[in-house]
């Protein structure tokens, strides 16, 4: 049976850019974390009162949005302010799955660095990407098609979790991006 391909136009011969659709939906949610950013009230940034902080969060998000545009592991380099083993929420995935060692918070303007950062990898990178490709990623058994959109449901999750956050304690509401262009 031969492989389902992705049409290269749509009805009526519309020549589709699929890497611009998949940047402008990953720019819209990356803006949409933006906002959350910004308009989090100091009093939940780093609150006492939740298990995993409201920038922990982001950065987990902002940290495997830019692991999976690599094009593996082994090409990953981390962001120049990364700090180790502050991208795991819960407990580091190998043994002994102790929790993850959290020392100081990172800050709002190192949050938004980090965002502009992925910002311009998702401009640069996902050109390159075949998306026919393995996903580079041993644990991620699909191609590099799927694991855009794997990334994009982690990124709007996260962005989710905490306009929930803020929107219950702070009446802060983010306002919907629909699509990013230039």
């Amino acid at each position: 049976m031969e492989k389902p391909q992705i049409p290269a136009t749509l009805g009526g011969g519309i020549n589709m850019d699929y890497s611009k659709i998949i940047i402008s939906q990953y720019q819209a949610a990356l803006k949409m974390l933006q906002q959350t950013i910004i308009r989090c009230p100091d009093s939940i940034w780093d609150s006492p009162e939740d298990q995993t902080k409201f920038w922990h969060i982001a950065y987990h998000a902002l940290f495997y949005t830019h692991f999976y545009l690599q094009d593996s592991e082994q090409t990953f380099t981390p962001w120049d302010k990364h700090r180790r083993e502050y991208q795991f929420i819960g407990r580091v995935p190998w043994p002994p799955h102790s929790p993850p060692l959290i020392g100081v918070p990172y800050d709002k303007s190192d949050l938004l660095e980090y965002l502009a950062f992925c910002r311009q990898q998702v401009a640069e990178r996902i050109p390159q990407l075949d998306l026919e490709a393995a996903s580079g990623f041993s644990w991620l058994p699909f191609n590099k098609l799927e694991l855009l959109l794997y990334t994009l449901r982690h990124l709007q999750q996260h962005t989710g979790e905490l306009m929930e956050r803020i929107g219950s304690r702070a009446k802060v509401e983010i306002d919907w991006v629909v699509m990013h262009r230039d």
